[in-house]
């Protein structure tokens, strides 16, 4: 018999889940299982057989850079094909982020996935909240953060990026108010860098007092 994907495991076990069948389809860098089962419903009756895909994307981190002494943020801007096929514009614009490797701590992995991407090492860290990403078909979830760095002067926008993935980042260094502007736009179309702008929103005035202290 064939061993299980590390990355694929069976879904632990739970009162409301009952499984009559769980296969792996397809063992890629993520990946997918088919899931027959059955769930107790809030009265406490059993629902119907159902079938879902369940795509295996494991832990990511956010990180969210912010100049607490100009008010500035650093997004990066990348091509992203999944945004192509949805019919969006395919370079968005972003927060840095990554996928955890196994036993990885989100911390070191925000922070090294920024210095990828930025070229910026945060020295003061705030944890803002670990939320699902795709509750509905994936079990990703996300560790955002939000990082302090001393940004610079604006000028053209570096590219950065592991060649070794093929991945090219430019970096995009805005003032966050005209940041809340674009999301309230809705020119910001990616759901981490809403969520990061919106508690940014909330936490500013604080991060602007705290983070500046002597």
């Amino acid at each position: 018999m064939m061993a299980r994907p590390l990355k694929a495991p069976e879904v632990p076990d739970h009162p409301l889940y009952l499984p009559e069948s769980d296969e792996v389809v397809w063992n890629g860098r993520f990946p997918l299982q088919r899931i027959r089962f059955r769930y107790r419903r809030f009265n406490g009756s059993l629902s119907g057989t159902l079938t879902w895909e369940l795509w295996r994307r494991g832990q990511a981190v956010v990180m969210m850079l912010y100049d607490p002494w100009t008010h500035r943020i650093a997004l990066i801007e990348q091509f992203r094909m999944p945004a192509l096929a949805a019919g969006e514009d395919p370079i968005t614009r972003e927060c840095p982020a990554g996928m955890l490797e196994p036993g990885e701590d989100p911390v070191e992995c925000g922070i090294r996935e920024a210095q990828e991407e930025t070229g910026l090492t945060a020295d003061k860290l705030e944890h803002i909240g670990d939320f699902l990403l795709m509750q509905g078909g994936s079990d990703e979830r996300l560790h955002f953060y939000a990082g302090r760095v001393r940004l610079p002067e604006p000028g053209d926008g570096m590219t950065l990026g592991l060649e070794s993935e093929n991945e090219e980042t430019r970096v995009l260094i805005v003032d966050a108010d005209e940041a809340f502007a674009m999301l309230a736009r809705n020119d910001i179309r990616n759901v981490t860098t809403a969520l990061c702008l919106l508690w940014l929103q909330l936490h500013s005035p604080r991060l602007r007092q705290e983070w500046t202290a002597p």
